[in-house]
C-alpha cells in the first residue's frame, strides 16, 4: 500500500506495476498505459497467457495459475487467463481502493481482482511477454501448498463480503 499512497500524494493519475526482477518486459509499459487512457478498464492486467507466447513455468504452478484464473473467471463472469500477474496498469480510482485502510493488504491474486470487479471496477488483459526468472521462486517449497490454502480461503472470504460499488465509496 506504501506504493500506492505515494502515488495519490503526488496526484498521479495512473500507475503501472511491475516485478523488479525483470520478469516484467517494460516494452509493454505503453500498451498497458494506452488501455487505461484510452478510459477502456480501471485496472489492466498483463497476461502471459493471450497469446501463444513462450513462458517457461513448471507444468504443476502452471496448472495451479490456470485453475484458479477460471475459478476467477467463473467468479466474475469475465474471461481471465492470468489472475496472478502482478504487471499491471491501474487509474487513480483504484489506486484509491487499494489504498483505503479497509483494503485486506495480504490478500492473494484472484481474489483481489474479484474484489474489484463486484466493486464495478473494469478489468482488461492484454497480452505481454513475460521472462522467467532465475532466482528462486517464492513458490518453492512447501509454500505452494500455503499458497493454495490462502488463495482458496481468502476467495471464499471475499465472496461472502458485500462490497460497496465504486459509487458508494467516498476518496
Amino acid at each position: 500500500q506504501t506504493g500506492y499512497k505515494y502515488a495519490l500524494r503526488k496526484g498521479y493519475d495512473t500507475i503501472v506495476q511491475l516485478d523488479g526482477d525483470g520478469q516484467h518486459d517494460p516494452a509493454y509499459i505503453s500498451a498497458l498505459l494506452d488501455a487505461i487512457n484510452s478510459n477502456e478498464a480501471d485496472v489492466v492486467l498483463g497476461s502471459r497467457f493471450l497469446d501463444e507466447g513462450v513462458y517457461d513455468i513448471p507444468f504443476i504452478r502452471k496448472t495451479g495459475m490456470k485453475v484458479f484464473s477460471m475459478l476467477a473467471s467463473a467468479i466474475m463472469r469475465q474471461p481471465i487467463t492470468d489472475s496472478t500477474s502482478g504487471y499491471q496498469a491501474l487509474n487513480s480510482d483504484v489506486l484509491h481502493f487499494y489504498a483505503d485502510p479497509r483494503y485486506p493488504v495480504d490478500f492473494p491474486d484472484a481474489d483481489t481482482l474479484i474484489m474489484l470487479k463486484r466493486s464495478g471496477f473494469r478489468i482488461r488483459e492484454i497480452p505481454v511477454k513475460m521472462y522467467g526468472s532465475d532466482k528462486k521462486s517464492m513458490h518453492s517449497g512447501l509454500t505452494p501448498l500455503y499458497y493454495i490454502f490462502k488463495m482458496l480461503l481468502s476467495i471464499i472470504l471475499t465472496m461472502l463480503r458485500k462490497e460497496k460499488t465504486i459509487k458508494d465509496r467516498e476518496w
